[in-house]
């Protein structure tokens, strides 16, 4: 009888062992699912001393919480400085770290410079951009066309800082430079 008692018993071990299912968890939080989302955004970011570094506009913002970022349609960030001229960031989808200090944008990425008193408006467009937000630097490694009046550069990726206002192309640059004092002469 011993013998029987010891046999159920290691059974019965056995049998809750080999039927013990994973506990699921019904809260959500390892699924990719938004936890809001929001229409007609605007994120601005003001930096220690009270200005006003950037402004992020996106037609819809979604949060996922399972890994902290969230997701942009149709994304534009504007770089507002008294000193220099404004930029533009624009694209079609974007991707913002979970901190904001980068964005990933891609899809018709297109960059505007405004107009100053001595240069022409200056367009740059590329299908994938990443945007350092605090440290106003973008990257790509990307085919890159920039224009500037009748001025064109085509290049294979590009480093861009805001702060100095220069655009580095990689490789496989050509393009086409238009002088002022030529256009005068003619």
């Amino acid at each position: 009888p011993i013998s029987i008692l010891l046999i159920l018993a290691a059974l019965t071990f056995w049998l809750r062992y080999a039927t013990d299912l994973a506990e699921t968890h019904g809260d959500g939080k390892h699924r990719h699912d938004p936890d809001y989302i929001v229409t007609d955004a605007t994120i601005r970011k003001v930096g220690p001393s009270g200005n006003l570094q950037y402004t992020l506009f996106a037609d819809e913002i979604r949060h996922y919480p399972d890994n902290d970022t969230t997701e942009m349609d149709s994304p534009k960030l504007v770089y507002l400085h008294p000193s220099k001229p404004p930029v533009t960031i624009s694209a079609v989808h974007g991707h913002l770290s979970p901190k904001g200090e980068r964005v990933d944008l891609s899809e018709k990425v297109e960059m505007q410079r405004a107009a100053t008193a001595k240069q022409q408006p200056l367009s740059l467009e590329t299908p994938q951009l990443t945007v350092l937000t605090n440290e106003e630097r973008a990257f790509t490694k990307s085919p890159v066309l920039i224009t500037q009046g009748d001025s064109w550069v085509r290049g294979v990726g590009m480093q861009v800082d805001n702060k100095l206002q220069t655009y580095l192309l990689e490789s496989a640059v050509t393009g086409q430079i238009e002088s002022h004092t030529s256009k005068k002469k003619r």
